[in-house]
């Protein structure tokens, strides 16, 4: 009778143990969480602190680091009028996990049609950062970087391109009190039958105007020159004005936050004499944290 009586009396004790092992483990789990988040967020805001507080331009690439999920969405109007709706446009979320570092992943954008054109997804793409000089608007106003680009052939139904691509870019920018111009030089180069496809030489020029706590105001200068493929020896430049608003922080009052809201259109107007496009216009929005 007593042995009957121990069993189950040591069988709760077992229980108990298991349940407070278990609870103690997901303790240590959930803690070391927070601490890779923590030690996370203190980086990039150390890292964030060395550079201008400039707002990405609404469509050219930027040299400073950021650390955004985007959604943008982009218009295209062709000259015989066919109209398709890039939503993403090859954007997705930028991280900074290491000092000077940004590292890309972005998402295959969805194609839609106005014509016979089947719709479908556009390629993957991955990019990788790092900014060799910087200084914030305190101490110099200025960041210099370098960047490569690279997709991945995911689209469908010629969505996307043949091969993979790859794109090196150099970057630079240089603040006056509320006013930055910034310049991004660089190539979509396909890893396969280049001549055949073509090169892409690209070059985005920003001038930007902070003229409010959360506007800015900036025309930029998109222009592409291609060597090799069907357009080779064509030039093709857009003067793009745009307006962005942000961030509007979920916690103003607490500057150890980032975590906030950001919007921004632009419309792109064909400069040149030849064009693929022309009156394409541009809408995103961006979570910063």
């Amino acid at each position: 009778m007593h042995l009957l009586q121990l069993r189950p009396s040591g069988r709760r004790s077992l229980s108990i143990g298991s349940l407070f092992s278990a609870l103690l483990l997901a303790s240590t789990v959930v803690q070391a969480q927070d601490n890779f988040f923590s030690r996370w967020q203190a980086r990039a805001t150390a890292t964030l602190a060395q550079q201008p507080k400039w707002a990405p331009p609404v469509v050219s690439p930027y040299p400073q680091l950021i650390q955004v999920v985007r959604a943008d969405f982009y218009r295209t109007v062709s000259p015989t009028h066919v109209t398709t709706w890039n939503y993403g446009d090859s954007r997705g979320i930028n991280l900074i996990p290491l000092k000077n570092t940004e590292v890309d992943i972005f998402y295959p954008d969805y194609f839609q049609h106005s014509n016979a054109t089947v719709d479908g997804f556009g390629d993957l793409g991955f990019s990788g950062k790092y900014r060799f000089l910087s200084r914030n608007e305190k101490e110099g106003n200025y960041v210099v970087s370098a960047f490569i680009n690279a997709t991945v052939p995911t689209g469908d139904h010629k969505n996307g391109a043949a091969h993979p691509t790859i794109g090196p870019f150099v970057g630079a920018g240089k603040g006056f009190g509320k006013f930055n111009v910034t310049s991004c030089f660089g190539a979509a180069i396909p890893t396969e039958q280049a001549d055949t496809l073509g090169r892409t030489l690209s070059s985005n020029t920003n001038a930007q105007y902070h003229f409010a706590k959360q506007g800015w105001v900036e025309v930029e200068d998109n222009a592409s020159f291609f060597n090799g493929g069907p357009n080779d020896g064509k030039k093709q430049n857009f003067i793009t004005p745009g307006v962005l608003a942000g961030p509007f922080k979920f916690y103003p009052s607490d500057p150890k936050r980032r975590e906030g809201l950001m919007f921004g259109a632009a419309i792109q107007i064909a400069t040149s004499s030849f064009h693929t496009t022309n009156h394409n216009v541009n809408f995103t929005a961006r979570y910063t944290f």
